[in-house]
């Protein structure tokens, strides 16, 4: 060769090295997700308006600083972690605070101890903000929900089961009752059944006056209990609950009202039917009036009552039906009451859609707000000045939530939100003010701050550019969102990431993620800060990865939503095999190597989807999954099943133990056994079925491991397993 031709060789390779050491990004590894949390993104945390939206504080570095609104500069620290607690001679570290109404003080939260999923005790600590002093609010032991009254001279909390309010004049406490008891009657906080499904744990609610405080009474005695074991010591110890499995008796609900004036409570009259659901009770704007929904056990019938808190006299002044089921979340979470007292608006379903209207005190419809065939996310309230209101919604596509605004008579709407993804708002007082956080698939959080009326931007408070320059150095292939259409011609939203080196000549084997319970969405253009890098982790080893909304799924309307009632993995379970059917006939999957992997619901989706669908799925994970609905609680099962004694076929066809007869491909169950949501008796009975039709198949406990299976390295060790499973299995 000669000497020329030889140094352009040389030169080529050594520009080819370079340019490769240009191109040449970091893969993702297990360790990146779970062990050095490299893909977090950045929170604005602990954000509070100030009474006159001029102002706003936050939570920074153990400091409370107060900001102004118009150019987000700190203007004032409101409290430091330095200061010592009065008479204790002892510090805090703030986990939270809450500034009182009136401004004057600040409750500091610390020492919180979780319980179940909403709900957690702590010590709490008032700082008043003029004499710069910081006392304990008590010394009785760790309180519940501590709540400033609306006038900032009391706050309420609840301590085991007993419900107290603090006077801050003089610190001296009063219980407000004294009969609560573990496993028997519980006083301001909800039992285990309505804290997990009716999302509230405080059951406690002080009255615009401050003079009374409305509250709950659950009398669990007639619950049957579930034991968990809880591993660690010599003998393992008993965590004994009350759980209410879908058929068994539910706690007896009573609302009381306390007066503050005269220690008298006031029982309210709920009716003479016991066997019901209290899903929400709020004040009106009257002192006296409270607001109460009442949903009867099959969950179909809805009725607003309004009671009257010095009698404790009722009366219903609006009822919703449905030939499925009535959503809580809908009926009651949207209703405010305006400032006029005439009239409240609430949202509903009842022409297909979730959708917002006004109604008259006595229940009359005044206007339907908003309409069309999409619907209302959230709804964040109304500028009564401007009569303006403030909601999301899935206009512009079902897999995104916009900002709109629209006046009170339905006839000005305007959309706020400018970047696509999913958009949420926290709004002033005075809704002058809002700040939104917007994120993409492929986009982390942005958080900025926004004048109401016109949507302008005032600030950008996190855009995530560390996160972003880091994303920036790795292989991150992008989610791609299309439609697919079922035999049954409905059309299904879908996402998938392919690897980032793909050659469609190639044929890639696929994992399937799968949720697929009511009203959720998991095909969502929104960022997703620990399962996505773990689909790239996947991508890298050459998978592709994809994801199915089936019927049953949330953001689409009530029909789509709902056409799984009694029948729970039936049509889920379907539409899941048909797209994987479909997958598989893309030039680039390899059809014979098609998994799913889902957990809890979607746990009980991939069980299913390996039992019946054993010609296209060749191995399924399944994380603390329901694998029987017989095993599962009361306000969610019956919502969508009714009871097993009405409906015992919709509880056994569709159980992933009925099919385990069935299983032909590669299966791992995990679960944890602690698990107070779906308990670790639901892993056993799948096993036992297993095990019985002798069939072959993996599982893994994690020793007193909730249902989130978290804490140490956990997740880092189940990923790990689950990326092995599937190196070897798929």
């Amino acid at each position: 060769m000669k000497k020329a031709h030889i140094i352009l060789l040389v030169a080529t390779l050594l520009m080819s090295s370079s340019c490769d050491l240009v191109a040449q990004k970091k893969n993702i590894t297990l360790e990146d997700i779970w062990s050095k949390f490299t893909f977090v993104q950045k929170q604005v945390q602990s954000v509070n308006w100030m009474k006159d939206g001029s102002y706003y504080t936050a939570l920074e570095s153990g400091r409370i600083v107060k900001h102004q609104v118009t150019d987000g500069a700190a203007v004032e620290t409101l409290f430091d972690e330095g200061v010592s607690v009065e008479n204790l001679g002892k510090k805090v570290t703030i986990e939270d605070y809450t500034l009182s109404p009136n401004e004057q003080k600040i409750l500091i939260t610390t020492e919180t101890e979780p319980i179940y999923r909403r709900s957690s005790r702590a010590e709490n600590y008032v700082y008043d903000i003029k004499t710069k002093k910081l006392v304990q609010l008590s010394n009785g032991g760790k309180q519940l929900f501590a709540t400033f009254s609306p006038d900032g001279t009391k706050i309420a909390f609840a301590r085991q089961n007993n419900l107290f309010v603090v006077d801050l004049a003089t610190m001296t406490e009063r219980a407000i009752t004294t009969d609560g008891k573990w496993n028997s009657i519980i006083n301001g906080v909800s039992d285990w059944v309505y804290e997990e499904e009716f999302s509230f744990a405080k059951a406690f609610q002080w009255s615009p006056d401050s003079r009374k405080i409305a509250f709950y009474i659950f009398d669990e005695t007639k619950v049957p209990e579930y034991n968990m074991q809880m591993w660690g010591k010599l003998y393992p110890t008993d965590y004994r609950y009350k759980y209410p499995k879908a058929g068994e008796p539910n706690s007896t609900v009573a609302i009381s009202v306390y007066h503050l004036s005269d220690n008298k409570t006031i029982k309210v009259d709920l009716g003479k039917v016991q066997d019901v659901y209290i899903p929400r009770i709020r004040w009106t704007q009257s002192a006296n009036m409270l607001s109460i929904n009442r949903l009867n056990r099959n969950q179909n019938k809805m009725e607003l009552i309004h009671a009257d808190a010095l009698t404790g006299k009722t009366e219903v002044v609006l009822i919703e039906e449905s030939r499925t089921y009535v959503d809580v979340e809908n009926f009651g979470d949207d209703m405010t009451y305006l400032a006029d007292g005439k009239s409240f608006i609430m949202s509903s379903e009842k022409d297909g859609f979730k959708h917002l209207y006004q109604y008259d005190m006595s229940g009359r419809e005044i206007r339907q707000i908003t309409s069309g065939k999409w619907e209302v996310a959230d709804f964040y309230g109304i500028d009564e000045a401007s009569k303006t209101l403030y909601f999301t919604s899935t206009e512009i596509a079902s897999i995104e939530r916009h900002l709109f605004s629209i006046s009170l008579d339905g006839k000005t709407k305007r959309k706020l939100s400018v970047d696509r993804g999913v958009n949420a708002a926290n709004f002033s007082p005075d809704f002058k003010y809002y700040i939104l956080k917007n994120s993409a698939s492929n986009s982390p959080l942005k958080v900025s701050l926004h004048r109401a009326t016109t949507g302008q931007l005032v600030k950008v408070l996190e855009e995530n550019t560390d996160l972003k320059k880091r994303l920036a150095d790795y292989n991150i292939a992008p989610k791609e969102f299309t439609t697919i259409k079922t035999a049954d011609g409905v059309e299904l939203n879908t996402w998938m990431i392919k690897p980032t080196n793909f050659d469609p000549a190639k044929k890639y084997p696929l994992l399937m993620f799968v949720y697929g319970g009511p009203g959720s969405q998991q095909v969502m253009n929104q960022y997703d800060g620990t399962n996505f890098y773990w689909y790239q982790h996947l991508a890298q080893k050459g998978y592709i990865v994809a994801c199915v909304d089936n019927r049953g799924t949330g953001g689409r309307g009530a029909e789509f939503k709902k056409c799984t009632y009694l029948n729970l993995g039936k049509l889920e379970v379907r539409d899941q095999i048909e797209s994987a059917k479909y997958f598989g006939n893309l030039p680039f999957i390899d059809k014979s190597r098609i998994g799913i992997q889902g957990w809890s619901y979607g746990g009980f989706m991939a069980s299913n989807c390996l039992f019946q669908g054993a010609e296209v799925f060749k191995a399924a994970i399944a994380v603390a999954p329901v694998t029987n609905w017989r095993y599962y609680d009361t306000v969610y099962t019956e919502r969508f099943l009714r009871t097993p004694q009405e409906n015992p076929a919709g509880y056994d066809d569709n159980s992933p133990v009925t099919h385990a007869k069935n299983l032909k491909g590669n299966f791992l169950l995990v679960h944890g056994t602690g698990d107070d949501n779906v308990h670790f008796q639901n892993a056993v009975a799948l096993e036992d079925a297993l095990i019985k039709n002798n069939k072959q198949f993996q599982s893994f406990y994690y020793p007193n491991k909730n249902h989130g299976i978290a804490g140490g390295n956990t997740r880092w060790h189940l990923y790990t397993m689950m990326t092995n499973f599937l190196e070897k299995n798929l």
